[in-house]
């Protein structure tokens, strides 16, 4: 399905709406800006395969761009707001793209992008930009004579490292050929043209972009938020009878710590599936938040390489907590350091067998090391099956701690301290130490500031050993105000090891 046929069978259906201003797009209008989107691309020379960037926040015109770059047969590249010129300089050339679109409110890395092509500022000016509003209101609103499937190609969120650029083959079929796995989600989360969808993270992201499209290919309403505000959000499950949505494990935390009056201010009655994802939730966090919205969390766990899918609903996930469910794409290997596979219960490297193809842009080093010849691809995480096939993730294999010998994944400390209240947000990680190699440090943003000092972090340390044996708690705290946390939920560790690099 396609959004053009929603176009033509409930045209006045609203399609999209902006929750904090309220604008709003039918499918009627959705599909003349995404035609007028394809006609503004075809006229600047661009062609099947060639490639354009957004560098946008969340706003009315980004899902139709996006569509109008599908239907082109474009490769378009959605950059995250939170980088800096050079990061986002080197996307933008390392993905060849040849077009442009920004937001004002990022003019100020947006204007020094070189890009071989034509820049569009999109809901208001930049200096050096051509007015998007203006270019497309001159093209025709009809179909491109050429019309083919483009698909996206996201960077990696560069948690351990530079953006990676994820790309799997064009698709060689109609606009409105969906995929395998598309159809798989859609069965699993009961997508259909009742559903009104409500997307609180940024788009630029593989998750939210690629459901929110999903909607418009089964004819739903998707409501936007620019930003996540936990009791804006519940406002607006309220408001508009909200029936789907995806968070991440933060915002469960976040929404979690509201007063008790707050929380049950709003009437959540019409949630009827609630999916997270993109990083790993604390068995607490899930039981409360299941205790609170009753089964209708629902977990995934894939990545933007799209090689494997496991999914688990919330009554599976209460017969076994901390699973993130069976594959639905690939097959399930678990690895030593000698590639050898290991028995349910053995914890190693994760890879799927058989899943769907795709390579980093660029860089076939970093395609191969992803890649094992015989066992798939992994997307560098630790973890076990159990006997009934259920995977458990541990941690990322970055971010594993040798101390004394003795292999610590600070995911377990994480998930414990995140729990304290007086905890906003918390990062556990390595840093060097001359007798034990690492020793075990968490840096914490507390909720409210003038907790911050030696008495909060002796209660950290105390309340961690309570839990966990101490070899895996931290033997020191310090404090931040904000942690770098990508808006997807994603913890930019390497920014914070950096700057314990030396031996302390």
């Amino acid at each position: 399905m396609h959004p053009y046929v929603f176009a033509e069978k409930t045209p006045d259906k609203t399609a999209i709406i902006i929750a904090e201003t309220g604008e709003a797009l039918t499918y009627r209008a959705l599909e003349a800006l995404s035609n007028r989107v394809a006609q503004l691309i075809r006229a600047h020379g661009l062609k099947r395969g060639d490639v354009i960037a957004l560098m946008m926040e969340n706003c009315l015109e980004f899902i139709p761009i996006c569509w109008g770059a599908q239907r082109s047969g474009i490769i378009f590249t959605a950059i995250s707001t939170r980088l800096g010129f050079d990061e986002a300089q080197y996307i933008i050339a390392d993905s060849g793209a040849r077009m442009l679109f920004a937001s004002p409110g990022l003019a100020d890395v947006a204007a020094r992008l070189e890009v071989p092509g034509a820049r569009f500022s999109v809901g208001g000016a930049i200096s050096g930009f051509e007015d998007f509003g203006a270019a497309v209101a001159a093209m025709p609103d009809t179909r491109i004579a050429d019309e083919s499937q483009g698909r996206d190609m996201l960077y990696s969120s560069g948690t351990t490292g530079r953006p990676k650029g994820v790309i799997g083959p064009l698709p060689e079929g109609p606009v409105d050929e969906v995929s395998p796995l598309f159809m798989l989600t859609k069965m699993i989360y009961s997508f259909d043209e009742n559903m009104i969808y409500l997307s609180p993270a940024p788009l630029y992201h593989a998750a939210p972009l690629r459901y929110s499209m999903s909607v418009h290919r089964v004819g739903g309403t998707l409501v936007v938020m620019k930003k996540f505000d936990p009791e804006r959000y519940l406002a607006l499950v309220e408001q508009h009878r909200v029936t789907h949505t995806q968070l991440v494990p933060t915002m469960f935390v976040r929404m979690l710590k509201l007063p008790d009056e707050i929380r049950a201010r709003y009437d959540l009655s019409s949630l009827r599936v609630a999916i997270h994802a993109a990083a790993p939730c604390p068995v607490e966090v899930k039981r409360r938040m299941i205790d609170w919205w009753g089964e209708t969390i629902y977990e995934y766990y894939a990545s933007t390489e799209g090689t494997g899918f496991c999914a688990v609903s919330p009554q599976e996930w209460l017969k076994k907590p901390g699973t993130v469910g069976r594959s639905l794409l690939g097959e399930i290997r678990i690895l030593d350091e000698e590639d050898n596979v290991l028995p349910p219960g053995r914890e190693g490297r994760i890879y799927f067998a058989g899943g769907g193809e795709f390579a980093y842009h660029n860089d076939p080093e970093k395609t191969k090391s992803a890649q094992h010849e015989e066992h798939g691809a992994t997307f560098g995480d630790i973890g076990y099956i159990d006997e009934d096939g259920y995977l458990f993730l541990t941690d990322r294999a970055a971010y594993m701690i040798i101390t004394g010998g003795v292999n610590v994944y600070p995911q377990e400390a994480e998930n414990v301290l995140v729990m304290h209240p007086k905890v906003a947000d918390v990062a556990v990680f390595g840093i060097p130490h001359e007798e034990m190699g690492e020793e075990v440090k968490a840096v914490v943003q507390p909720r409210d500031w003038a907790d911050a000092g030696p008495d909060l972090e002796a209660e950290l340390i105390a309340f961690a050993r309570a839990h966990l044996s101490h070899v895996k708690c931290p033997r020191s705290v310090d404090f931040e105000q904000e942690l770098p946390r990508h808006d997807t939920g994603k913890l930019y560790k390497r920014l914070l090891k950096d700057r314990y690099s030396q031996v302390q």
